[in-house]
């Protein structure tokens, strides 16, 4: 990724770290603005010495950052893993087959009250008074009854 980012920093290209803005390429240019300018003496040996090591130091930074970012990825990736596994441990189910349907356990009981207490389907209850008696979303609820009707 230095490499990279050295390549495009010389080709003009601005880079912008959404998290890690001390590297990006607007940042390097104002430090390297810093450098010492040669001046034609023997003494521009010590300043050419002295600009590499302000480059060398700039890339450390740089190579730290995105090795930080990788390590956060990987964690990311570890930890959404052990995540999935834990709620398949718990009977959850994680992802789906092509043309499979999910099974909601609370699905099934919660037709049923719609079924008989929703004055669509001859019931007494109003569609918020049903809502609130099975607890489920607004959205989930005329999902459910939709089906009902369809079925």
């Amino acid at each position: 990724m230095i490499q990279t980012y050295f390549e495009l920093y010389e080709k003009g290209v601005e880079l912008i770290f959404l998290k890690e803005h001390y590297i990006d390429t607007d940042v390097y240019a104002e430090n390297m603005k810093d450098k010492i300018e040669l001046q034609g003496t023997d003494e521009d040996e010590i300043f050419k010495g002295l600009n590499n090591y302000f480059r060398k130091l700039a890339e450390r930074q740089i190579r730290i950052a995105f090795e930080q970012a990788e390590k956060e990825v990987q964690d990311l990736h570890k930890r959404t893993k052990e995540g999935i596994e834990t709620a398949r441990l718990n009977g959850k189910q994680i992802g789906q087959k092509p043309g499979s349907k999910l099974h909601i356990k609370k699905k099934a009981p919660a037709q049923e009250i719609i079924r008989e207490h929703s004055k669509t389907f001859g019931g007494s209850l109003s569609d918020a008074e049903c809502i609130k008696l099975i607890g489920i979303a607004r959205g989930t609820y005329y999902k459910y009854k939709r089906e009902i009707k369809n079925f």
